[in-house]
């Protein structure tokens, strides 16, 4: 299959590895992956932020990109949100809910010998609704260890624009999870979207704690 992926802004800024490891995930898998060098902001942060006609140009312009291609996928549940819960794109799939629910995919042949915690972000819950698309991923990891993370489906309190528009309340979900993820016992706490991990990696890394943050298909692409 020829797949089209998608970036992100985050993603190309903060979090690059999580995009080359979506590649080499899918091309191990035996399909083409392309990366139309055009593509720019899918307009999400306008869109939260109330201006909706700047969201719409940029909604309009990721759809002349990628409208040709019959799958297009992204290491990030709310950018993927954005483009197929509020404009429809259909052909827009979150790298995890791809594999599992598209390709039939739950082993990558993927190994990570570590303690991991998964934190399902908010978008990924109630809007592009994955599922347990990535704990089936990697329950198929050799070698890793799944611990549970309490109150999981809790906001982490980034929340795009949440987290400079009412940083008080933002900085005081973030200490809850951080604490939640180092009680887990974790060496490593995986999601599905770049911004999520930038905030709970910042606030373990403010509390000295030893725990990284790492995507998700960061792990998958391990051997």
């Amino acid at each position: 299959m020829r797949i089209a992926l998608f970036v992100t802004c985050v993603g190309d800024a903060m979090f690059p590895e999580a995009g080359r490891a979506t590649v080499e995930i899918l091309e191990r898998l035996g399909h083409e992956v392309v990366f139309p060098p055009e593509q720019t902001c899918c307009g999400q942060m306008h869109l939260t932020s109330g201006y909706a006609e700047e969201a719409g140009r940029l909604a309009r312009r990721f759809e002349e990109i990628f409208g040709s291609y019959e799958v297009v996928v992204s290491p990030s549940s709310s950018c993927v949100g954005t483009m197929r819960e509020q404009y429809g794109l259909e052909n827009v799939f979150e790298l995890s809910e791809l594999l599992v629910h598209r390709l039939g995919v739950e082993d990558v042949g993927a190994a990570f010998p570590h303690r991991v915690a998964y934190h399902p972000t908010c978008h990924s819950l109630r809007v592009t609704r994955v599922g347990d698309a990535p704990l089936r991923l990697l329950r198929h990891v050799r070698g890793i260890e799944l611990v549970e993370l309490q109150r999981a489906d809790e906001c982490c309190g980034f929340g795009g624009t949440f987290s400079v528009k009412n940083a008080d309340t933002s900085s005081a979900m973030l200490a809850d999870k951080c604490a939640a993820v180092e009680e887990s016992g974790a060496e490593v706490c995986t999601s599905l979207d770049a911004s999520c991990l930038l905030h709970i990696g910042g606030g373990l890394s403010r509390r000295g704690s030893s725990v990284r943050s790492m995507h998700l298909a960061e792990i998958l692409a391990s051997r």
